[in-house]
């Protein structure tokens, strides 16, 4: 009988994925890259404009949960408690990121704003104990290649813009810690109720962050507002947190890269900017991850023997 070896765990591409729910993950990505666009168009304050997106999408979002059948009973104390931080925490994301949009370039925004790419997947090995397969420890490497192409012209380390850069940098601390409570929760809940019970614990922080800093509150356009609350929190975040109860960090991480490719896109239809060889490139290098996470094993690989006792 010979002795076997100690091997490194390593993390499963996805959990429950199928090809719906890979297209809804996509479908989130490409909404939610609309948001900074409409926080541009809206005439109240960056943070009032958060705050209405919340606002509009909350009693919407209660309205589904309730016709799927939810009922807000038998929810443990952690639960709520959990659920009411992930709602601070949004709330505090949206508002730093909203400030940051308006004092850095847009391509420098959605991808600080985003930088959950990279967090979100680390969380992931760290809290599973485990190392990546090698097809996803290649995925990772392309889609911060990419992510790099397609900040490679845009970005500058200009002093008018580091208080930009650097608010979406905490948004997207921000929203990682979001992400996390929200993959717990849907552990035992549906989407729905999840990011109805989320949205509303996020209302009054927004109201509050926008009142201290003297923002105008009432708007005289409510389009690009409820473009904001129809297109960036019903459609893309109600997409997002589903797809969340179904693909491993790694996987939901590179895909929030497809953001800073359609927002450049929608820089080049709407401001004319023009897209460079380094922005194809990236964007195409971006794609091959997403399809080396998303047709990669099922199972967990065994990359190499470890010492005794490793994991």
């Amino acid at each position: 009988m010979h002795p076997t070896k100690p091997t490194i765990k390593t993390v499963a591409e996805t959990t429950g994925a199928t090809p719906w729910a890979f297209a809804a993950l996509i479908g989130a990505n490409v909404a939610l890259a609309f948001g900074p666009w409409l926080v541009r168009l809206a005439d109240t304050g960056p943070v009032a404009s958060g705050f209405w997106r919340i606002a509009l999408a909350a009693p919407v979002l209660a309205v589904l949960a309730l016709r799927g059948g939810w009922r807000p009973v038998g929810l443990g104390r952690s639960l709520w408690l959990m659920l009411a931080f992930s709602g601070v925490c949004f709330a505090a994301d949206l508002g730093s990121w909203h400030l940051g949009i308006l004092r850095t370039t847009l391509a420098n925004a959605t991808l600080f704003g985003n930088s959950a790419t990279l967090f979100f997947p680390v969380y992931g090995f760290l809290a599973a104990r485990a190392w990546p397969t090698r097809s996803q420890g290649a995925a990772l490497l392309l889609a911060l290649a990419g992510a790099a192409l397609l900040i490679g012209r845009s970005y500058e380390l200009d002093p008018r813009h580091l208080a930009g850069d650097l608010l979406c940098l905490l948004a997207g601390m921000l929203y990682t810690i979001y992400f996390v409570c929200m993959a717990r929760a849907r552990h035992t809940m549906a989407p729905f109720p999840a990011l109805a019970l989320s949205t509303i614990a996020s209302v009054v922080p927004l109201l509050l962050f926008a009142a201290a800093l003297g923002e105008r509150i009432l708007p005289h356009d409510w389009t690009p507002l409820l473009g904001l609350a129809l297109v960036s929190q019903l459609i893309g975040q109600g997409l997002m947190i589903y797809a969340l109860g179904r693909f491993s960090p790694l996987v939901v991480g590179i895909a929030l890269l497809i953001q800073p490719v359609v927002a450049a896109a929608i820089g080049l239809l709407v401001y004319g900017e023009r897209l460079g060889l380094p922005d194809l490139v990236g964007a195409a290098l971006v794609a091959v991850a997403l399809v080396l996470v998303r047709d990669g094993p099922k199972e967990p690989d065994q990359l190499a023997a470890a010492p005794e006792g490793a994991r």
